[in-house]
């Protein structure tokens, strides 16, 4: 298998209504484990068109290239109450990313 499975999370704001079905924001991404490249993602957003936005928002991104790009993306085209959730839950995922290529390097050597 050439991909990994990471998840980040954040809590939700108060008013929403994912916030009735979950207490926190998951967002889930299978990478390309050579260069890091989101094959698909998910979120815990309620509706099926929020959790497919995101997806169109993050597939295709190398988390090798930092999480500034889709953070931006995120800011400038998610205008739903989630929009620092997601962020929050972005930098999380890409923590488990970062710690997954340090332990990565670390056996290659």
């Amino acid at each position: 298998m050439n991909t990994i499975f990471i998840a980040g999370h954040a809590r939700l704001p108060s008013g929403m209504a994912a916030k009735n079905l979950y207490e926190t924001l998951t967002i889930t991404a299978e990478l390309d484990k050579k260069y890091g490249v989101i094959v698909t993602a998910s979120c815990t957003l309620a509706t099926q068109h929020g959790q497919e936005f995101v997806q169109l928002l993050l597939r295709g991104h190398s988390l090798q290239d930092g999480i500034e790009k889709p953070i931006k993306d995120i800011e400038n085209h998610y205008l739903g109450k989630a929009g620092n959730a997601l962020i929050s839950a972005l930098k999380d995922l890409y923590k488990q990313y970062q710690s997954y290529s340090t332990s990565k390097e670390k056996f290659s050597k």
